[in-house]
């Protein structure tokens, strides 16, 4: 199924390449709705070559690794360590199936019209009008409006949460420089020195973000995911390596937790699951698609493995002092701060990789609207007002966990747990389902949009208990 470009899943570093192809053609859709979630100025190029299927797993891993598997310690916290791992194994298993399901109905589809590639929100539509029901196919249009929807809710979310990140982290990193020291072998308490706010650390960055997404050239966007990649990988392997040794007795750990906790695990769980609209490009560009879905399995058993592993290790090291980012655990010595400066320098690269999605679904639209006289300064407009947005939002929320969860239950659930099974169902009714399938499916979504309730409630009321503090509960104190 060949395509026009690749976008990495939303919670990981976002890698957007164009495809070698020629000639060149314009692909400006002056008709583009505001919720098409189609980039209409984009070069459309003929694809020569595609990736390999190494390629293609390389890619599927790389794009889960963001800032989702640094919650999954207090995520297995707020789960239990016996039912915290389960669940991200059986989350694993139920998203690679969504997945599955997506990839094979979009197949369908594109053998059945002809096409050569079929996205997200295109799938959702013709399934929709493949309906045996007269009201679901008139409405086929607001699948694609939906999946457009939860894309730049889920985006934008994940652009609070590195605003959120950056600030947290470069905060405990300035509070603790006047007794950050070589030894990283001695123990002692460390009493961080007040700075300014932490919602000031995150006006601090605004500038510089409205500089990043000024960036809207792809080729240029891929070399600050090359960067971003770099820089985080080399954190994480520095992170592991630390979590893995000297763990303290577990005995004492909960292997169950109540519901209440258990709801913020889903949401953070399920955000950093969350890669199911990167699926689809990625087929698009192999060389053989044919293997795709066992590159799809075996990228996921890679991921949901590095992820349960991540998680329960982390929380065996820390216990109940885990933070909402692991990093904010790390000991204050300069081979460790230096780890977070590195994820601080990955996330800010990766900001404008995961602000290109929506600005590709919003401004285009309203462009069209204005005279060529007026395009520009719309469109920076546009620009500077969603990071705002962004900083404003995050600012109002400024706690990493709360904000994790929330994206997590209400956008991820829509788009990995709740439309794909629906979507199988509208797709194949017509030529005869059996029960079995028809319940799994129904049960499926049924999951998600329990957690989507449930995860939402239960972040929303976190957030508006009164009392709650509204600066940063995890950089005050810490223990090597």
């Amino acid at each position: 199924m060949p395509g026009t470009k690749s976008a990495r899943g939303p919670q990981g570093a976002v890698d957007l390449k164009l495809d070698l192809r020629s000639p060149l053609k314009s692909a400006k859709n002056k008709d583009s709705g505001f919720l098409d979630g189609r980039p209409s100025e984009l070069p459309v190029l003929e694809k020569t070559n595609g990736i390999t299927a190494f390629q293609a797993l390389i890619h599927m891993v790389k794009c889960n690794m963001g800032t989702g598997i640094l919650g999954l310690p207090l995520a297995v916290k707020n789960a239990g360590l016996l039912i915290g791992p389960l669940s991200l194994l059986s989350m694993g298993l139920i998203t690679w199936h969504c997945m599955h399901i997506l990839v094979r109905c979009a197949q369908r589809f594109c053998h059945r019209l002809n096409k050569p590639f079929m996205d997200y929100g295109d799938t959702v539509m013709h399934g929709l009008e493949a309906s045996p029901n007269t009201w679901l196919r008139d409405h086929a249009h607001w699948g694609r409006h939906m999946v457009s929807f939860f894309l730049i809710f889920t985006q934008m979310g994940f652009c609070c949460v590195y605003i959120v990140f950056l600030a947290d982290n470069l905060k405990q990193v300035v509070e603790a420089v006047n007794s950050t020291s070589s030894n990283c072998h001695y123990n002692e308490t460390v009493i961080l020195t007040p700075t300014i706010d932490s919602r000031l650390y995150m006006l601090a960055f605004l500038p510089i973000l409205m500089l990043l997404v000024l960036f809207r050239n792809l080729r240029v966007l891929s070399i600050f995911s090359m960067l971003a990649n770099i820089s985080m990988l080399v954190s994480l392997i520095i992170i592991a390596q630390y979590i893995a040794k000297d763990i303290p007795d577990p005995s004492q750990l909960p292997l169950v937790t109540s519901w209440k906790t258990y709801s913020l695990f889903f949401g953070t769980a399920i955000f950093s699951f969350e890669s199911i609209g990167f699926v689809l490009p990625l087929e698009n560009k192999m060389k053989d698609s044919r293997r795709f879905p066992a590159i799809l399995s075996l990228g996921m058993a890679i991921i949901t493995a590095l992820y349960i592993g991540f998680g329960v290790l982390g929380y065996l090291q820390f216990q109940n002092n885990i933070k909402a980012s692991i990093t904010l655990n790390l000991p204050n010595c300069w081979l460790y701060q230096s780890v977070k400066l590195l994820y601080v320098a990955g996330i800010l690269f990766s900001y404008a990789l995961q602000f290109y999605v929506p600005a590709e679904i919003i401004i285009p639209s309203a462009i069209s609207r204005v005279s060529k006289r007026w395009a520009l300064l719309l469109d920076l407009s546009i620009r500077f007002t969603m990071v705002c947005l962004t900083c404003i939002l995050a600012i109002l929320i400024p706690r990493l966990d709360l904000v994790l969860s929330l994206v997590g239950s209400v956008s991820s659930s829509a788009l990995a747990l709740i439309f794909p099974p629906l979507l199988e169902i509208t797709t194949y009714y017509s030529e005869g389902l059996s029960p079995l399938t028809i319940a799994k499916d129904a049960l499926i979504s049924i999951l998600g949009f329990v957690g989507f309730v449930v995860g939402t409630y239960q972040a929303l009321d976190e957030l508006i208990q009164p009392g709650h503090p509204v600066t940063f509960s995890n950089s005050t104190i810490f223990i090597q």
